[in-house]
Formats: C-alpha cells, structure tokens, sequence
C-alpha cells in the first residue's frame, strides 16, 4: 500500500508563494504518477498538476500552468507542488494522490491512494 501525507499548506496574501510537500511510502511509489489536485468550498475535485515515473514527463492544468511548478526531490522521497504567484481562487484543500503507470493522469479517478489534504488559502 501507498501512504500519502501532504505538509505545507496555510495562510497566503495574493501574489505570495507556498510550496506543498507531499511525503511518500511504499515499495513501489517510484513506478506510480504523482498528482496534486484540489478542492474548493462547494466545488469538485480538480486536477492541478502531475508527474510521471522517473520525472520523464509533467502535466499541468491550465489554470496554474506558469504559475505552479510540480516536481520530485533528488531521492525520489517526496512529491512537490511549489505554487507562485497565488490567486484567491487557488483557495482550497489540497491532495497528493497516487496512480499506476499508464494511466491518464489528469482524472481523479485513475488514482488509487489518497492523502488527507492539506489546506491552502488565499486571501488579504
């Protein structure tokens, strides 16, 4: 089993920085694709962003290409989103998930593990 606990999250002032960790377990976590999604107050869960095995390839949603970065640390530890330039609709909980190779990582329903969230807000 994967096990999934995402850190980082609070309080920001538009414009500001935060960067989410997301810290991992498992035998087999390297061979799975990392994704960051979030949700709103009354909203869906949304995709924001993802990466592959071996860091080959990263996808984005449009609504935070430019502005979020996600990447994995140098020992294949951790999953990290760092989120610049912040906007008030990035309010919202934040959650590391986990899925098999192969599968489209945009989709919330392609993941299989799940951290409990971590929430992000945006405000003055």
């Amino acid at each position: 089993q994967v096990h999934l606990v995402e850190s980082g999250g609070g309080l920001v002032q538009p414009g500001g920085s935060l960067r989410l960790s997301c810290a991992t377990s498992g035998r087999s976590f390297s061979t799975y694709i990392g994704g960051w999604f979030r949700q709103g107050p009354g909203k869906e869960r949304e995709f924001v962003a993802a990466i592959t095995r071996n860091a080959a390839i990263t996808y984005y949603a449009d609504s935070v290409k430019g502005r979020f970065t996600i990447s994995r640390d140098n020992a294949n530890e951790s999953i990290l989103l760092q989120m610049n330039s912040l906007k008030p609709e990035d309010t919202a909980v934040y959650y590391c998930a986990a899925a098999p190779p192969g599968r489209s990582a945009r989709y919330p329903h392609e993941y299989g593990y799940w951290g409990q969230g971590t929430q992000v807000t945006v405000s003055s």
